[in-house]
């Protein structure tokens, strides 16, 4: 839901950390599209403007704000202080966050798709579905990923050999 992922900390091939001025890019990146999302949902052109979207949508925006605001708040830290343990707990805050909101936006469920020429509410659901089962596997991903990082950071090992999760 949130744009709160940055950068992968190892790559595919080499397993050694991205360069700290390419996840400082990222950062700045996610920062700067979840405070656009912000803006473009609360002020201009505003979610009152998408005609499939129906009043319950004001009871699921907080959570929606509150994801995108977390997202740039925790983007936010990591550039003060960029450390794998670190990035793995925000990751686990805005991941637990995301999968709220989607668990949200499925019970409310402000969609309303009778003006348009197909039913697209089944097809909703199911994504809805895929990403509440996604958004919970990657919540447990990343608190497992938290778990290891931080201990090794207590046991003063490296956090960036190949083969970490």
């Amino acid at each position: 839901m949130s744009l709160t992922q940055p950068a992968p900390d190892t790559s595919a091939s080499s397993g050694r950390r991205v360069p700290s001025a390419s996840r400082r890019l990222g950062y700045l990146i996610a920062i700067v599209l979840n405070l656009s999302l912000v803006y473009l949902v609360n002020v201009w052109p505003s979610w009152q403007e998408v005609s499939w979207l129906t009043a319950q949508t004001q009871d699921v925006l907080g959570l929606v704000n509150l994801s995108l605001l977390a997202g740039a708040a925790v983007n936010t830290l990591y550039l003060v202080y960029d450390r794998p343990w670190f990035n793995a707990l925000g990751d686990l805050v805005t991941t637990a966050i995301a999968l709220a909101v989607v668990l949200d936006v499925y019970r409310v469920f402000p969609f309303d798709f009778s003006q348009t020429a197909v039913d697209w509410s089944p097809v909703v659901r199911i994504v809805l579905v895929v990403a509440i089962i996604g958004t919970a596997i990657g919540t447990v991903v990343s608190f497992v990923t938290f778990i290891a990082r931080a201990a090794r950071a207590m046991n003063g090992t490296s956090s960036t050999s190949a083969g970490e999760a």
